[in-house]
């Protein structure tokens, strides 16, 4: 497996500033963060926890879509 290009450290806009497909991602767990103003300084494992998502599942299909492109 490739080594991942997303952490759930990361913040959420470096992601999607970096990595602009995954924001049908965030739109799959029903994640309105693309224009939040604490995409800044939340990072994935934060919002995860806050939608009560699975962070590994959600960091997989972060990077499957970064793998896709």
């Amino acid at each position: 497996m490739a080594e991942e290009k997303i952490t759930k450290d990361m913040n959420i806009k470096e992601v999607i500033d970096k990595y602009p497909e995954t924001v049908s991602v965030f739109a799959k767990y029903n994640m309105g963060c693309i224009g939040c103003i604490a995409a800044s300084f939340e990072s994935l494992k934060d919002i995860a926890a806050v939608h009560g998502t699975d962070v590994k599942a959600f960091v997989k299909d972060l990077n499957a879509a970064v793998e896709q492109n």
